[in-house]
C-alpha cells in the first residue's frame, strides 16, 4: 500500500514509524523540514517538505497513487481541507484528525464522505473512553470490550496474594478455567504465552473472559479487597478531561482541579452539576488532601506534562489511592511509568495509531488496539465463509509464533477458545499478537 501521512507531529511520526516497519510505501509530509530530517535518515520512508493543502505538493507526493491519505496536523480545518483535496486528486481513502465531537455524529459523517473525507478520528475522545473503562474497576490496569461486552479483555498486575502464581498455564487449563491468558508483560519483555509458561509475581497479565466470570478473576488475582470506584479526582482541565467527565457513569462523583482560573470558569459551563471544579495547583499535595484525596478511589492526571502526571500519580499512590491513571504522551516515558507502578497509562498517539492501522487491513476487522504497556496488539476479525481460519480446529491452524486466539463471539455470546475449538463463518474472533504481526495473521481471515 502507498500511504501518505500529512503532519510530522506526535501522531504522524509514530504512525509513520509503525507502518514503515511493515514495508509499506510511506510518504510523510510536513512544512517543517527539521521534523522530517530525523525521520528521513532513521526510517524506510520518503519525506516531502510541503503544505498538505498545496495541490502541487500533493501531486509531488504521488497522491494519485495513494491507497490511504492520513491528515493528522494539529489544525482540524487543515486536515479536512487536505483530505478533500487528496480525494479529488485520486487518493482511494482519506482520514482526518479532528477536535470537534459534532463531526462524528452519523448524519454529519455521511456529509463529510460526500466531500471526500472517508473517516474521522478524534484522539481525545478515544483516550477519554479508555480512561473511563480503566477506572470503572480499581483493580485492573486495562479494560477492553468486544461486541458490546460479550467478551472482555482485562489487564491485571500480579501481587503476592494471587493464587495462580508459578503454575504453568497447561496446569491451570486442566481445571477447565473460564478465561484465557493472552499476553504477559514481564519487565521489558512481552510474552504471548504457551502451555509451559507460568505467571510470575509483578507480571501484568492480560485475560480474556466473559462478564459472568469477572468476579472469579478478581478472586484468583487477589484483588477482592480493592474498593469499588465511587469518587474520582481529575488533575487538569484539558479536552480529554472534559470528555472523560462526560463519559463517567452517573454513580461516580468527580472533582476537577485546574490551575487556570479562566479555564475553571469554562469548565463550570461545560460540565454538569455532578462535577465540582476547583481552582488550584494539582501538584500541591496539601490542597489534594484538603479536597479529599484520601477518600478518593481513583486519581486521574491529565495535565499537558507527562512528568507532572507521573509524579502526581506517585504522590496519590503514597496517599493510599489504589487506582491512578496518567496521560503520558512521551512514549519514551511509558516504560518508566510502568516500572514506577503508577497504574494505567494513556497515550493518545498509540490509541490513534491503533484506530488508523485498522483501516489498512484487508480482512473484516472491527477493532484494533495497542496494549499500552505490552508490545502487543489485539484485533477483532469477522470470519467470512471459506477462509482458512474455518478449515481446521484451532490447534491445527498453524498460527505463527507470537500469536494466539483469545476468544470469539458467536451469535452474541462470548466464548473462550481452546485447541479443540472449530471457528465458524460469522464468528467474531479476537486475536492477540506481538507488534507488527497482525499482517501475518490477517491471511487466515482473507
Amino acid at each position: 500500500m502507498k500511504i501518505i501521512i500529512a503532519g510530522a507531529g506526535a501522531v504522524g511520526t509514530h504512525l509513520a514509524k509503525l507502518l514503515s516497519q511493515e514495508k509499506q510505501e510511506i510518504v510523510l509530509m510536513d512544512e517543517n523540514e527539521d521534523k522530517l530530517i530525523a525521520m528521513d535518515t532513521s526510517f524506510d520512508l520518503m519525506t516531502v517538505c510541503t503544505s498538505p493543502t498545496s495541490i502541487s505538493g500533493l501531486k509531488d507526493a504521488g497522491i494519485a497513487e495513494a491507497d490511504l491519505f492520513i491528515a493528522v496536523t494539529p489544525d482540524e480545518s487543515r486536515n479536512m481541507t487536505a483530505c478533500m483535496l487528496a480525494s479529488s486528486l485520486g487518493a482511494k481513502k482519506t482520514v482526518a484528525r479532528i477536535d470537534n465531537y459534532e463531526y462524528l455524529l452519523p448524519h454529519h459523517q455521511e456529509f463529510f464522505k460526500k466531500l471526500g473525507v472517508d473517516s474521522l478520528i478524534y484522539p481525545e475522545m478515544l483516550a477519554a473512553k479508555e480512561i473511563v473503562s480503566s477506572i470503572k474497576m480499581s483493580w485492573i490496569r486495562q479494560w477492553w470490550e468486544f461486541c458490546g461486552g460479550a467478551l472482555i479483555l482485562i489487564g491485571v498486575k500480579m501481587r503476592q496474594n494471587s493464587t495462580i502464581l508459578d503454575v504453568t498455564l497447561s496446569e491451570l487449563g486442566k481445571e477447565d478455567i473460564p478465561f484465557h491468558v493472552v499476553a504477559i508483560k514481564r519487565g521489558n519483555e512481552t510474552i504471548i504465552p504457551r502451555g509451559d509458561d507460568t505467571i510470575k509475581l509483578y507480571d501484568i497479565v492480560y485475560f480474556t473472559t466473559t462478564q459472568k466470570y469477572i468476579p472469579y478473576i478478581r478472586k484468583i488475582v487477589g484483588k477482592e479487597d480493592y474498593a469499588d470506584v465511587r469518587n474520582v479526582m481529575v488533575m487538569g482541565g484539558s479536552r480529554i478531561a472534559v470528555r472523560t467527565v462526560q463519559y463517567v457513569p452517573d454513580y461516580m462523583k468527580l472533582k476537577v482541579i485546574e490551575n487556570d482560573a479562566a479555564r475553571c470558569t469554562r469548565l463550570t459551563e461545560l460540565l454538569d452539576n455532578k462535577t465540582l471544579v476547583i481552582n488550584g495547583d494539582g501538584r500541591d499535595v496539601d490542597l489534594l488532601v484538603e479536597e479529599g484525596l484520601k477518600d478518593t478511589e481513583a486519581f486521574v492526571a491529565l495535565t499537558g506534562s507527562s512528568e507532572t502526571n507521573i509524579l502526581a500519580c506517585l504522590a496519590a499512590k503514597r496517599m493510599g489511592v489504589r487506582k491512578t491513571v496518567a496521560e503520558v504522551e512521551n512514549i519514551d516515558y511509558i516504560g518508566m511509568a510502568e516500572s514506577l507502578d503508577i497504574g494505567t497509562v494513556i497515550n493518545k498517539k498509540l490509541i490513534a495509531a491503533s484506530h488508523i492501522y485498522q483501516m489498512m487491513l484487508k480482512a473484516d476487522v472491527t477493532n484494533v488496539k495497542c496494549l499500552t504497556f505490552a508490545n502487543a496488539d489485539v484485533a477483532e476479525f469477522k470470519v467470512k465463509e471459506g477462509t482458512a481460519i474455518t478449515k481446521r480446529k484451532v490447534k491445527d491452524l498453524g498460527l505463527p509464533k507470537g500469536t494466539t486466539i483469545g476468544g470469539l463471539i458467536r451469535n452474541g455470546k462470548g466464548l473462550v477458545v481452546t485447541g479443540e475449538t472449530q471457528i465458524e463463518p460469522g464468528d467474531h474472533v479476537v486475536v492477540f499478537c506481538l507488534n507488527m504481526m497482525i499482517k501475518k495473521i490477517e491471511k487466515f481471515f482473507n
